[in-house]
């Protein structure tokens, strides 16, 4: 059972911006062009740049982004882009591809949009328009769709726009702007500031560019633009994914490159070893951990406590949970554990009338849990197959670990039962090490209680330490600054009837 998490739980290999780090690479080219290049859409020099983007070292696939005159209406423009790529991780392939297309005014407002987003053969529909004070979009996966009205109120943008922003508006070193943009990914509206920090040129690259950093939902990207708008680099996640300007033919060649069959460009990079292996880690009931590597809190609550110890922070996890006391307030029931979100559709008919037949006549909370639990165990193979929501698991009857927690929380919120996504790292025995989960959290008898439906596990053992809580993009986020940065050193672990250090003392180690 232990060897199930080989097959792999990384979330946000492709959504995160997350800081550059590459001034060794960079120096200042001179003196920037007295007049700063910025260009109308009706006179963009460049309409098309393709990018080949490379993940840890290793190529995985391109970037594409066109703007073209729209014919449907004057003084308006059509922006498609897209993005493709291929990682491969234990054995698997994981693929990506993500479509959009909007229609924009020469400002870059956006008037009409269609946004496709395909992992691992799981479709994510999104369209809108914006009218009447609202932009009025509607969501289609597993074959369902729902409208959502959100408010607007001044100008918006749709994503696409954070590439093409600076030069319409003016590329002057010491320029800085703030704008909002609806993020498909997100959907939601995000603030996005950009500022241009100075001219630089760097081997990487022919010529001089202006450097422009963009923040957007806290995340940091670092994009090379030139003088004709051309995007010539862009580094994101400490310098871990890079894309770079090239041909089409060039950016497209990851597709038939020999090594994506045999090189895992994400094993390495996310496995966080301790100092030896875990002995029989399923059945470990507490454990003491040292975690550092990134300037994020951990999660502190009934499940695990946290506290700070300068640049690191210490945990002490216990998935059975602590019982209610006198000296400890009453566990947290957030509105938000039972309600609806894309990838928990807590009020739609087939969760809720599934979750009601799994239960059956369940005489309490805890065996409603243990049914649904066996339920997942029995009805949905585990594969590395990667998902958008609860309702592709019970169509596709597979998923990964994500995808069983979606699952079982949808299941669990329409029964009533408050339920959380926890994310983070749980121990892998086939790779000696940590790697990225998903797994949940539910109310039981007055104390909340980690589940891992994914092993089956009621509760799910002590290795199962909590980065971040939630499921949507937006609340994923945050792990971006986790992967790849970790590092963890165990203090002690006890089981059942036994107790005692497990890796000694010492630096947190990797």
């Amino acid at each position: 059972m232990g060897g199930r998490i080989a097959h792999g739980c990384v979330v946000l290999f492709c959504a995160a911006l997350a800081p550059g780090c590459a001034s060794l690479y960079f120096e200042p080219a001179g003196p920037a062009p007295q007049v700063a290049p910025q260009y109308r859409l009706a006179d963009w020099p460049v309409h098309e740049y393709w990018s080949g983007i490379v993940f840890n070292g290793e190529k995985i696939g391109f970037s594409h982004l066109s703007l073209a005159p729209a014919a449907e209406a004057p003084d308006t423009f059509e922006i498609q882009s897209e993005a493709a790529f291929v990682l491969r991780f234990a054995g698997y392939e994981k693929r990506v591809n993500l479509k959009a297309w909007d229609l924009v005014r020469d400002d870059l407002e956006i008037v009409r949009f269609r946004y496709q987003y395909s992992i691992d053969g799981s479709d994510l529909v999104l369209t809108g328009e914006r009218r009447d004070g609202a932009l009025e979009v509607a969501v289609t996966r597993a074959g369902k769709a729902e409208s959502q009205a959100v408010p607007v109120q001044g100008p918006l943008y749709p994503q696409s726009a954070i590439a093409l922003y600076p030069s319409l508006h003016g590329l002057e070193p010491g320029r800085a702007y703030a704008y909002r943009v609806y993020s498909g990914e997100l959907q939601k509206i995000a603030d996005v500031t950009q500022r241009i920090e100075g001219y630089e040129r760097t081997r990487l690259f022919e010529g001089a560019a202006y450097k422009v950093e963009t923040a957007m939902q806290g995340y940091r990207v670092r994009t090379w633009i030139n003088a004709r708008t051309e995007p010539m680099l862009e580094i994101a996640m400490n310098g871990v994914l890079i894309s770079g300007l090239e041909d089409e033919r060039r950016a497209k060649s990851y597709l038939t490159a020999a090594s994506l069959g045999k090189s895992e460009a994400l094993v390495d990079f996310v496995l966080v070893r301790p100092e030896r292996p875990l002995d029989r880690p399923r059945e470990i009931t507490t454990m003491s951990v040292v975690l550092a590597g990134a300037d994020r809190q951990v999660p502190s609550d009934e499940i695990q406590r946290c506290t700070r110890e300068g640049a690191a922070t210490a945990c002490v996890i216990h998935p059975a949970g602590r019982a209610p006391s006198a000296t400890l307030p009453p566990p947290s029931v957030d509105a938000r554990y039972l309600a609806p979100t894309l990838p928990v559709p807590v009020k739609d008919p087939t969760i809720v009338a599934m979750a009601r037949k799994i239960a059956g006549d369940a005489p309490d909370v805890r065996e409603q849990i243990g049914r649904l639990v066996g339920w997942i165990q029995e009805n949905v193979r585990t594969s590395p197959a990667d998902v958008w929501s609860a309702l592709d698991v019970l169509q596709t009857r597979e998923a990964e670990c994500q995808g069983h927690a979606y699952l079982y929380a949808a299941f669990a919120r329409a029964l009533g039962i408050p339920t959380r996504v926890a994310n983070g790292i749980t121990y892998s025995e086939d790779r000696e090490g940590f790697l990225y989960h998903a797994w949940a959290e539910s109310l039981l008898e007055g104390r909340w209680i980690a589940i891992d439906p994914t092993f089956g596990t009621v509760p799910a053992d002590a290795t199962h330490i909590k980065l971040v809580e939630g499921e949507t993009l937006e609340e994923l986020l945050p792990l971006a600054d986790w992967i790849g940065r970790l590092k963890l050193r165990i203090v002690s672990v006890e089981r059942t009837g036994r107790s005692g250090p497990e890796s000694g003392t010492g630096e947190p180690s990797r």
